[in-house]
């Protein structure tokens, strides 16, 4: 599924028209972005939490040049869904 039809649905079951829903979550995805840019995390009650997740220092291999590296520490954007959350879509989707 794309940002596309995401508008596409929400605009269909609410009867808003689709530049409003576009904007709307834009502006949701630009707040979730700058929140987590400024290191906070950002908790959806039922639906899950956009975490940051700490990478140590680690020493990483360059092997075309056959050195070593060292890759700093560092964070990088996580999704943790809801207990509820992941039951639901767990109970919903056959393998």
């Amino acid at each position: 599924m794309t940002k596309a039809d995401i508008v596409n649905e929400i605009s269909e079951s609410t009867g808003i028209e689709k530049h409003v829903v576009q904007s709307t979550v834009e502006a949701f995805m630009s707040v979730v972005k700058n929140s987590m840019g400024g290191g906070e995390n950002v908790y959806l009650r039922g639906f899950g939490s956009f975490i940051l997740k700490k990478r140590a220092e680690k020493t990483g291999r360059n092997i075309s040049k056959n050195t070593s590296i060292v890759i700093p520490e560092h964070y990088i954007p996580a999704f943790k869904p809801a207990k509820t959350f992941a039951a639901d879509v767990k109970s919903k989707v056959k393998a």
